[in-house]
């Protein structure tokens, strides 16, 4: 009887593409996954530590799965054990430690582990591309593809180049054989992802840049869309822009970290770029792709940031055509300058901010979903959201919608017309008529 597993995992899509691939992986080696709600022979926990409140839930989870599944092994892999291993090793019942190093090690790994009195700690010399040669399979209508890993900027308040190492990427022709690959599994959208996306191909020889690589894929025409993830300011390349203006495949959806848009900020957190630069990108954007969701991450309470500093920031995405903020407030990461910097901010001014800007985002949310009322979209379908009224999907400029239908539609491109917003969701109409995207 085959052995069973289960991976709980925290934090960003490329630890959500690294646990498809380890998913996948173990499935091909004979495990089967436990149901939902069943104990599990092994329980894997890929954690998290971008965050204070990320690494907490990390800890939580793996101490969860310990008390839930008595007498099953626990694992805990990723960015917690590659940079604050000795933590984690003073959780009682963990049985094993992988480091990002060692991440493609565990189903070979796991398959001879023992529980034991010590926990085995496994890593390895230096970083590599983890899983590049799997592509997971899910129910999902859309695929994540890690195309690059790691990041050198050392941002002050930043933890994740330690714990993901220098930027490595995927080479241009094994990411066209894998965008192929999952067009032959039938996906119709496929995520672009890694840990700082704009620098893919800067490692390769020749060096390559993302805009070369989005050249290469439209040359293709193959029959999914393309998404990309998260893209740095300076990063996010005129071309780009035009090109998801114009290319049908190429997702009008840009999140650009901006973190704070008062400048002396943005230099202590050693961010290579000013407010008013950050401004023109996004006038730039609306410009040229009117329709385009522009979201932000947003870090409410730097050390130094003064109420004038905050204000600054506030107004920026205020007077901003944004679509959407995802804030956090700033917690100091053992291991970062930041976190020793003067002028830290009291948690509970930080909490007033960061909900003040959440407010702010729901606004911004709201007022890009009505200013795409009366067009036509091309919606992804992803099934049933009530079952024999309504299908759910999302546009290429990432909205979620939903529309009326008798008959059950998934993974299918179907044209609807926004028609009203409710409770952050579009309400739509079928239309059959095709049409050029607006």
């Amino acid at each position: 009887m085959s052995k069973t597993f289960r991976i709980i995992t925290l934090g960003c899509k490329v630890n959500q593409y690294e646990s498809a691939c380890l998913r996948e992986a173990l499935l091909r080696g004979g495990w089967e996954e436990a149901p939902k709600g069943a104990k599990a022979e092994v329980n894997i926990v890929n954690t998290c530590i971008v965050t204070q409140r990320a690494s907490y839930q990390s800890r939580q989870a793996i101490r969860r799965a310990i008390k839930e599944n008595p007498g099953g092994l626990a694992a805990a892999v990723g960015c917690y054990a590659q940079v604050f291993p000795e933590e984690l090793l003073e959780i009682k019942g963990l049985d094993l430690l992988a480091d990002n190093t060692a991440k493609s090690r565990l189903p070979e790994v796991i398959r001879h582990l023992e529980k034991g009195v010590r926990p085995k700690v496994i890593s390895k010399a230096g970083f590599s591309h983890a899983f590049s040669d799997l592509l997971p399979i899910s129910d999902r209508t859309r695929a994540m593809l890690k195309i690059q890993d790691g990041c050198d900027s050392f941002c002050t308040y930043c933890i994740v180049p330690y714990a993901r190492g220098p930027v490595r990427s995927l080479g241009p022709e094994r990411v066209i054989e894998s965008l192929m690959a999952l067009s032959e599994r039938g996906y119709r959208e496929a995520v672009l992802t890694g840990i700082h996306l704009g620098r893919y191909g800067t490692d390769l020889k020749p060096a390559r840049g993302l805009k070369d690589l989005l050249s290469l894929i439209g040359k293709q025409r193959l029959p999914l869309r393309i998404r990309l993830s998260s893209l740095e300011p300076k990063e996010v390349d005129r071309d780009i822009i035009a090109m998801a203006a114009s290319e049908g495949w190429l997702c009008r959806h840009f999140h650009i970290p901006l973190q704070s848009g008062d400048d002396e900020i943005l230099r202590r957190m050693d961010r290579h770029y000013s407010a008013g630069e950050f401004r023109k990108l996004i006038e730039t954007i609306r410009a040229k792709a009117p329709l385009a969701a522009v979201g932000v991450d947003i870090l409410a309470g730097f050390p130094g940031e003064d109420e004038q500093a905050y204000l600054r920031t506030y107004h920026l995405l205020q007077d901003l055509p944004l679509s959407y903020f995802h804030v956090f407030p700033f917690s100091p990461r053992k291991g970062t300058p930041a976190s020793n910097f003067e002028g830290q901010v009291p948690q509970k001014e930080i909490s007033i901010r960061t909900d003040q800007l959440r407010v702010l985002g729901e606004k911004k949310r709201q007022t890009f979903y009505e200013s795409c009322l009366g067009k036509d979209f091309e919606v992804l379908t992803e099934g049933w959201q009530e079952k024999g009224r309504t299908i759910k999907g999302l546009t290429d400029n990432y909205l979620p919608v939903v529309f009326p239908s008798s008959q059950m539609s998934q993974n299918e491109m179907v044209r609807v017309r926004a028609e009203r917003v409710d409770n952050r969701t579009v309400h739509g109409e079928r239309k059959d008529r095709e049409e050029k995207k607006v």
